[in-house]
C-alpha cells in the first residue's frame, strides 16, 4: 500500500468519529454520513505516492468536504426526482377507459368471440392454437400434415375475417 494512502487511512480510522461529525454536518443524515465517510475509506486507499501529500489531515478534510458534497447534490436530485414523481402521480389523470369504452370493447370481444366460431375447420382450430394457445406454425402443421404456408393461409383468412368484424364496429 503507498505511503500516502497508508498514512490517510490510519488517520481516517484513528478520528474516525471527527471525520462522521464533519461529514454529517454537511450532509445531514446519519445514515449518509456513515455512508460516505465509508466510501472515504475506499477513496483514501487508491491514493498514490507521487506526489507526496505533506499536510494528510488537510487533504483528507479536502475529501471530507467534496464526498460529502457530492452526496448533498445527489441526495438533492434524488429529492427532487422523488417529488416530480409524485406529483405526476398525484395529478396524472386517469388512463383507465371510461365505463362506455369497457362496454363496446366488451361488445366487440363478443362479437370476434362468435366470429371465430363460424370459421371453418380447420381454419378456427389452426388459428386457436397459434393466436390462442401460442402453438408454433411448423408445430401446427406436423400436427395436422401439411405445409406452414397453408397454416399461414388459414391465419391469415381468420385474421381478415376478425379484421372486417372489428371494422363493423
Amino acid at each position: 500500500m503507498p505511503t500516502n494512502a497508508l498514512a490517510l487511512s490510519r488517520l481516517l480510522l484513528s478520528e474516525r468519529s471527527t471525520w462522521l461529525r464533519v461529514v454529517e454536518r454537511i450532509v445531514r443524515d446519519r445514515a449518509a454520513a456513515e455512508d460516505v465517510t465509508q466510501g472515504l475509506w475506499f477513496k483514501v486507499q487508491t491514493v498514490r505516492d507521487d506526489p507526496p501529500i505533506d499536510n494528510p489531515r488537510a487533504y483528507l478534510r479536502r475529501l471530507a468536504v467534496n464526498a460529502a458534497t457530492d452526496e448533498l447534490r445527489a441526495s438533492s436530485r434524488r429529492m427532487e426526482d422523488t417529488q416530480e414523481e409524485i406529483e405526476h402521480l398525484l395529478w396524472v389523470e386517469d388512463d383507465r377507459p371510461a365505463q362506455d369504452r369497457i362496454v363496446l370493447n366488451r361488445d366487440l370481444v363478443t362479437r370476434i368471440d362468435a366470429a371465430v366460431e363460424t370459421l371453418p375447420e380447420p381454419t378456427r382450430g389452426i388459428f386457436r392454437l397459434n393466436r390462442v394457445h401460442g402453438v408454433t406454425q411448423r408445430e401446427i402443421a406436423t400436427r395436422y400434415g401439411i405445409s406452414t404456408t397453408v397454416v399461414e393461409r388459414h391465419i391469415r383468412r381468420a385474421l381478415g375475417i376478425l379484421s372486417d368484424v372489428r371494422r363493423a364496429e
